[in-house]
């Protein structure tokens, strides 16, 4: 397991021997979330960076768990000193203090209402030779199991000829994720592990790239998942684990049927602990 040192985060070859000046902003960020990965003591096991090319562009497919994927997720590029570039929903970007943000690393706006611009300016990425990091479930998933993946991973991976990295995230959804209250704790173990590249077949059709790539990030997720150092407190500590592998996670059909809900506008939210009453609960641990 690996912690992020204090030593890290002034480390000079942290992003290679001549980082773009470019990029000043995202190392910066990379370098505030060494900061606060040490401060929360986070536990990390990253699997698979050799996986990630040197030079030239990728697609890291990942599962969505936390509000927290992409950071963790960057990690695992980290070691071959990419930096990757994020789709993410077009709202973040017009936000007045993380678009800021969020413009100056280049990751991508996605416009799910007109997403050709955002698929256009991936491929222009990729053939580039950058990385970019999509999340093909396109929303968290609640049952914490893997969703039918949207095709524009796959055909990116076909216009830009780059290979497809499929990758695994589980941990960080015990802080941050859809549904539960933020849980402030320490010492919460991380798994990113990412596999071997997927390269598309000349001629192959985009539904069968796209089997292919759930298919991996399904085995690197069981992974992840049965290799994590961590197990329930209890049985009200089991919401983290998917329902397989006898957790309280929403099953998969479950899980559809509540986002169906959810589009319609008819979910049943839960009434939220006043922030008194979470300083109550976090200072009591």
């Amino acid at each position: 397991m690996y912690t992020a040192s204090w030593r890290d985060v002034v480390r000079p070859g942290l992003f290679g021997p001549s980082p773009d000046p470019r990029d000043r902003p995202y190392r910066a960020i990379i370098r505030l979330a060494l900061v606060v990965f040490r401060l929360f003591g986070f536990r990390f096991d990253v699997r698979g960076s050799e996986h990630v090319p040197t030079t030239g562009g990728a697609i890291i497919c990942s599962n969505h768990v936390s509000f927290f994927d992409f950071t963790f997720l960057g990690l695992g590029a980290l070691p071959q000193h990419r930096l990757v570039r994020f789709m993410a929903k077009s709202p973040v970007f017009e936000h007045w203090f993380a678009g800021r943000f969020m413009r100056a690393m280049k990751h991508i706006p996605v416009d799910r209402k007109a997403g050709s611009a955002a698929f256009e300016a991936a491929v222009r990425a990729l053939k580039d030779g950058e990385v970019v990091g999509v999340f093909p479930e396109a929303t968290i998933s609640t049952s914490f199991t893997v969703k039918d993946l949207k095709a524009g991973a796959a055909r990116m991976a076909v216009d830009s000829g780059a290979p497809i990295i499929p990758a695994a995230v589980w941990g960080g959804h015990r802080v941050a994720t859809k549904n539960h209250e933020v849980e402030l704790r320490r010492g919460v173990p991380v798994t990113v592990v990412l596999g071997e590249p997927i390269v598309a077949e000349p001629g192959e059709q985009i539904g069968a790239l796209l089997d292919r790539t759930r298919t991996a990030m399904e085995a690197l997720l069981d992974e992840a998942q049965r290799s994590y150092p961590d197990r329930p407190a209890g049985d009200d500590d089991r919401w983290w684990l998917p329902a397989h592998l006898g957790g309280t996670a929403p099953t998969p059909s479950e899980a559809a049927a509540a986002d169906t809900l959810r589009a319609a506008g008819r979910e049943v939210k839960k009434r939220k602990k006043s922030p008194l009453a979470r300083l109550t609960a976090l200072l009591r641990r």
